[in-house]
């Protein structure tokens, strides 16, 4: 069985974009996936920095991370839309974990993963213009994304206040998406 590492782009503790991924992890175990769920608000960094890496080193949350996700052939990530981009701590997080590890190949966290990608957003569009750079970033370290993605619109009508998915339509995509996960990396790294 292979294994999937997933996180939101985000550290707001209200995120819709955790919530969303909340359901799909649930979904990719229910498909058979064994998934470990990371919220990035526990592995804080500073922004990249090439003077602090030579001088100080990695960051130890930036080990952590890379470390973990090198023990993972899955990413299943939520990717809210900054200003119809990546969020700041979503590309800080790739940059850290993407950097050079002595013994270790290039890209060792990223090289031959398959990834899921997912968005929402109060506006129309979903978080959908931000996933075009996420999969653009992802494809040039190496990973393989499925083609498959969700954005979901007016994500306030698609979660209860407990942040429960209660929209069928929206729960049926995110179980379709995090199966195809589940799958793809099965036949890929099975």
């Amino acid at each position: 069985m292979s294994r999937i590492i997933a996180f939101a782009g985000s550290t707001r503790v209200g995120s819709y974009n955790k919530m969303l991924l909340r359901a799909a992890v649930e979904n990719a175990r229910r498909a058979g996936g064994e998934v470990t769920h990371v919220d990035l608000r526990d592995y804080p960094m500073p922004l990249y920095d090439g003077d602090l890496e030579e001088s100080e080193g990695q960051p130890p949350h930036a080990t952590e991370l890379y470390e973990m996700m090198k023990e993972h052939q899955g990413l299943l990530l939520a990717c809210p839309e900054y200003n119809s981009s990546i969020t700041g701590v979503l590309k800080n997080t790739i940059d850290w974990v993407s950097r050079p590890r002595d013994g270790d190949p290039p890209m060792a966290a990223f090289a031959g993963k398959t990834a899921a990608l997912m968005s929402a957003s109060p506006g129309a569009l979903g978080g959908l213009r931000g996933l075009v750079h996420v999969r653009a970033i992802l494809g040039n370290i190496g990973v393989t994304v499925i083609a498959n993605q969700i954005a979901v619109p007016r994500v306030m009508d698609v979660f209860d206040d407990t942040g429960t998915l209660v929209d069928a339509r929206t729960a049926e995509k995110v179980a379709g998406l995090a199966k195809e996960l589940v799958e793809t990396t099965n036949k890929l790294h099975g």
